[in-house]
C-alpha cells in the first residue's frame, strides 16, 4: 500500500496512457534538409536530464545525447579500450570502427586493480570549454559525495579509501559489517534517535501527506472517513489508536513512538523490508566512527585515496581486489566542472573538487538544463517537448541534422504518429498487435516498407515466473530434495504451456527462453551448446519428457503425468492418478500473483490458466490472483509472504548474479534461494575478467537455480525503433542496431530527406 509503490505504478500508467497534442515545427525550418528537425516520440520526461541524476529512460536518452561517456562499447556490449585511435571490430559481416573519449588500461594485481584513463586532448564541451581530467575528477567526487541521491552506485565500489572518505575518518576501514549489524541490533540511544528523526519520521511524514490525497480512493474498501484515519490504518501498530483531535505532528510522532527502535517493522509496514537498510547502516557506521574518534582513533579524510589525477588528461583509479562489475561503474558521463560545479572551489592539490563537500544542491539544480560534450546541445523543455541543437564543437564532427525535438507521446500513439507524420521516429512496445499494425500500414505484410521501417532488438531483460522457496517447501526445508521436487511438479506443468501462450501474446515480438538470463548476455547458454536443455523437460528420474514429433496436446499430457511423479517424490500421496494428501509443511494449493490489471492482460496469464486446469485434473489447486494494483504483489514480495508470482527482470550489460540470487542479498533475492555452492560460484564469477571462465561458472549457477525450481524462464521480448523512410534518409540511419548499440549511437550521421 506504500506511496512509493503506488506512485511507481501511477508513473508507469502515465507513460503508457497519456496523450499529448502539440504542433509540428518542421514547417518552420528554413533552408535545406539539415535544418528540418528530427522529431522523436518518447514517453514522459522527469526533467532530470544531467548524466549525474537521470533516472527514467526518456531522461537518460537526453543525458546521453547531451553528454559523452568516458568510454563506450561495441555492438555486442564489449568495452572499447582504445577509444582515442579507435578499434575496428566485425559484427554481422561488417567491420565497424569505434572511437571514444579515452584509452582504458586495466592492470590486475594480487591485491588491487588499477584502472588508467587517458583522455583525448581535442574534446570540448558544447560551450567551447576543454574537457580535462579535472572534469572527470569532479564527476567522480560528485558521485562519491554523501549528499548524492541519484541512481548511480559509484560510491559502493571497492575504490581504495572510498569508505574512509564518505565517513571522513581513517578509522572507517576498520569497521566491519558485523560491527554495524551489532550496533543496529543493540541500537544505542544516539543511533535510535537519528534513525527516528532521519529515517522513520520523514517516511511517515511522506506517507501522511500521500494519505491526505489518496484516502478517498480507498474509503469504501477500508472504511476510512479521512486521510488521518487512512494513514493510521496503514501504519499504527496499536489497532485501537485514535487520530481524533490530533494534528499532523502529533499523529506522526505518536505512531513513530509505537515502533520504538524497530525501524524494520516500519519498513515492513511500508512494503519494503530493506527500505532503511542502507541509510541505517550509514548512521550506525557514523556512530562507530564517532566512538573511535572520541577514543583517539582515526583522522579526517580529505580525499579518496584510490582516485588520482596523473596529468591534465590522465586519471587513475585503484580498487581493492578485482570485481568484474567495477569497470562499468567507472564508465560515467564526464560532466563539466565549470558548469555544474564552481571553478573557484576546485583545487585538486588542496583537496577541493568543485563544490562544497556534503552539499550538491547547486549541482542538482542544473539537472533540468544540462550541458555536456555530446553531439547535441540542450536548448529548452517546453510544451512537453525537449528542443536540442547540434553541437558544432562535437569531437566526432557536428551532426548532419541540426535540430532534434523529443516530443512526449503515449505508447499507443507512437506507431500512428510515425504514420501520420507528427513524429519521425519512436520506440513502441513490441507486441503482436503492434507488429500487425505496422504491417498493415506498410501494406506489404512486412515490418519494413515504404511507410515505416522497423529495427527490432532483444530487450536487455526477460519475463519469468518466480517461486518462493521459503513458502513452497516440504517440512520447512527449502533446499531439500522433497522441496525441490514439489516445486518441480509446479514448474514442469507451467513450463510446457510457454510456447503457445507467448506466441499468442507476442507473435514474432518475443521468443521463449530456457535459462534465467537474457538471451542478449554473452553468458547465456546457446542451443548449440552440448548441455543445453529445455527448462523443466525431464521427469523425476531425469528422463526426457518430449520428442520432436509430439503434438502440443501430447506434451501437455506428458507434463501433467510427470508432475504426479514429482509430487510423489516430494512426499504427497498419489492415488489413481490424483494427488490426495500433502506432506507436513506443504499444501494442496498454492497462489500465484500476476499483475494483469484484473483482466488477464499479461504475457504469462494464458500459461497460468492452462496450468491451473491441468493441475486441477490431478487434484491440485493453483489459485490465480490477478491484481489490478501491482503494489499488492510487490508488497508480498518484499514481505517474503508471496508463494508464486509473474514479473520481468531488467538486466545489465554484465551478468553478475549477486543482487538477485546470492543468499546475502536480502533485498532482491525474492526466491529465497540459499545454496552455498551457488553463493561461491557467484563470488568466483565476479572475481575475474576471464569471460570464458565466467561463462562456464554462470552456467553452473543457472543449473543450480533451475534445480531449485525457483524460477521459470518465460520470454525474451523485443524492443522496437521505428522510423519513417519518407522523412528520414534510410541510407544514413544507424546500421546493425543492437541491444547494446542504440540507434542514436551514430546519430551524427542521420540525415532528413
Amino acid at each position: 500500500m506504500s506511496k512509493k509503490k503506488l506512485m511507481a505504478l501511477l508513473l508507469t500508467g502515465v507513460m503508457a496512457a497519456s496523450t499529448v497534442s502539440v504542433p509540428v515545427f518542421a514547417e518552420e525550418a528554413e533552408g535545406g534538409s539539415s535544418d528540418t528537425p528530427l522529431v522523436i516520440g518518447q514517453t514522459n520526461f522527469s526533467e532530470k536530464f544531467s548524466g549525474l541524476f537521470h533516472e527514467t529512460v526518456p531522461d537518460t536518452q537526453i543525458a546521453e545525447n547531451v553528454g559523452e561517456y568516458l568510454f563506450g562499447s561495441d555492438r555486442t556490449g564489449a568495452i572499447i579500450y582504445n577509444g582515442i585511435e579507435g578499434e575496428t571490430r566485425e559484427y554481422n559481416g561488417t567491420d565497424y570502427t569505434y572511437t571514444g573519449l579515452s584509452d582504458v588500461t586495466v592492470t590486475e594485481g594480487e591485491d588491487e586493480t588499477v584502472y588508467n584513463f587517458k583522455l583525448r586532448e581535442d574534446v570540448t564541451f558544447s560551450d567551447g570549454e576543454p574537457l580535462t581530467a579535472d572534469d572527470l575528477i569532479f564527476t567522480y567526487y560528485v558521485l562519491s559525495d554523501t549528499d548524492y541521491d541519484g541512481n548511480a552506485t559509484f560510491y559502493s565500489t571497492n575504490i581504495k579509501g572510498m569508505k574512509n572518505y564518505r565517513l571522513n575518518s581513517t578509522a572507517a576501514d576498520s569497521i566491519t559489517d558485523e560491527d554495524v549489524a551489532n550496533t543496529l541490533a543493540d541500537m544505542p540511544d544516539e543511533v535510535a534517535a537519528r534513525v527516528k528523526d532521519e529515517l522513520m519520521v520523514p517516511l511517515l511524514t511522506s506517507e501522511y501527506e500521500w494519505a491526505q490525497t489518496a484516502w478517498e480512493d480507498y474509503a469504501d474498501d477500508y472504511g476510512v472517513a479521512n486521510g488521518d484515519e487512512f494513514f493510521a490504518m496503514l501504519y499504527a501498530k496499536d489497532e485501537n489508536y485514535s487520530v481524533d483531535g490530533k494534528d499532523q505532528d502529533t499523529i506522526i510522532n505518536e505512531i513513530a513512538d509505537q515502533y520504538g527502535k524497530d525501524y524494520l517493522a516500519l519498513a515492513a509496514a511500508y512494503g519494503d523490508e530493506a527500505f532503511f537498510d542502507e541509510d541505517a547502516a550509514t548512521i550506525a557506521s557514523e556512530y562507530l566512527v564517532e566512538q573511535k574518534t572520541a577514543a583517539g582513533e582515526g583522522e579526517e579524510v580529505a580525499n579518496i585515496e584510490g582516485i588520482k589525477k596523473l596529468g591534465d588528461y590522465e586519471v587513475e583509479v585503484t580498487t581493492d581486489g578485482f570485481e568484474a562489475t567495477t569497470i562499468y561503474q567507472l564508465g560515467v558521463i564526464v560532466e563539466p566542472m565549470h558548469y555544474y560545479g564552481d571553478a573557484s572551489l576546485y583545487d585538486y592539490d588542496n583537496n577541493q573538487f568543485g563544490f562544497t563537500r556534503g552539499d550538491l544542491s547547486a549541482v542538482r539544480d542544473k539537472s533540468n538544463q544540462p550541458l555536456g560534450a555530446g553531439p547535441y546541445k540542450f536548448v529548452k523543455y517546453e510544451n512537453k517537448t525537449v528542443y536540442m541543437e547540434a553541437n558544432e564543437n562535437y569531437y566526432k564532427g557536428a551532426p548532419k541534422t541540426k535540430y532534434l525535438q523529443w516530443r512526449e507521446t503515449s505508447d499507443a500513439d507512437k506507431i500512428a504518429g510515425v504514420e501520420q507524420g507528427t513524429i519521425d521516429l519512436s520506440d513502441p512496445s513490441g507486441s503482436k498487435s503492434a507488429f500487425d499494425q505496422i504491417k498493415s500500414i506498410n501494406g506489404n505484410d512486412e515490418l519494413s516498407g515504404d511507410k515505416i521501417i522497423v529495427n527490432a532488438t532483444d530487450n536487455l531483460g526477460y519475463g519469468y515466473i518466480g517461486l518462493n522457496a521459503n513458502t513452497i517447501n516440504v517440512g520447512g526445508e527449502p533446499g531439500s530434495d522433497a522441496s525441490k521436487n514439489l516445486r518441480k511438479a509446479l514448474t514442469t506443468v507451467l513450463a510446457v504451456y510457454r510456447d503457445v501462450a507467448i506466441d499468442s501474446y507476442y507473435g514474432d515480438a518475443a521468443s521463449v527462453i530456457n535459462y534465467p538470463i537474457s538471451n542478449t548476455s554473452w553468458a547465456a547458454p546457446q542451443k548449440s551448446d552440448a548441455d543445453y536443455q529445455v527448462a523443466y523437460s525431464v521427469d523425476v528420474d531425469g528422463n526426457p519428457l518430449y520428442t520432436d514429433d509430439m503434438t502440443d496436446d501430447e506434451k501437455f499430457a506428458a507434463a501433467t503425468q510427470a508432475a504426479l511423479g514429482f509430487f510423489e517424490a516430494a512426499g504427497y500421496t498419489v492415488e489413481n492418478g490424483k494427488v490426495t494428501a500433502a506432506p507436513e509443511g506443504a499444501k494442496m494449493s498454492y497462489e500465484i500473483i500476476i499483475g494483469a490489471d484484473g483482466s488477464g492482460d499479461h504475457p504469462s496469464f494464458a500459461i497460468l490458466t492452462d496450468a491451473k486446469a491441468a493441475l486441477e485434473s490431478i487434484g491440485f489447486t493453483l489459485d490465480i490472483n490477478d491484481v489490478t494494483d501491482s503494489n499488492i504483489m510487490w508488497d508480498a514480495l518484499n514481505a517474503g509472504t508471496v508463494e508464486m508470482w509473474a514479473a520481468a527482470w531488467q538486466a545489465t550489460v554484465d551478468p553478475d548474479m549477486y543482487q538477485v540470487y546470492h543468499s546475502a542479498s536480502v533485498k532482491s533475492n525474492y526466491y529465497h534461494i540459499n545454496d552455498e555452492t551457488l553463493d561461491q560460484d557467484i563470488i568466483d564469477a565476479r572475481s575475474t575478467a576471464d569471460q570464458e571462465y565466467r561463462k562456464s561458472v554462470y552456467k553452473q549457477c543457472l543449473d543450480i537455480i533451475l534445480d531449485w525450481a525457483v524460477e521459470i524462464p518465460i520470454y525474451q521480448r523485443q524492443n522496437c525503433v521505428i522510423y519513417s523512410p519518407e522523412r528520414i534518409n534510410a541510407d544514413t540511419f544507424t546500421k546493425d542496431v543492437t541491444t547494446f548499440y542504440s540507434w542514436y549511437n551514430d546519430i551524427t550521421n542521420i540525415e532528413m530527406n
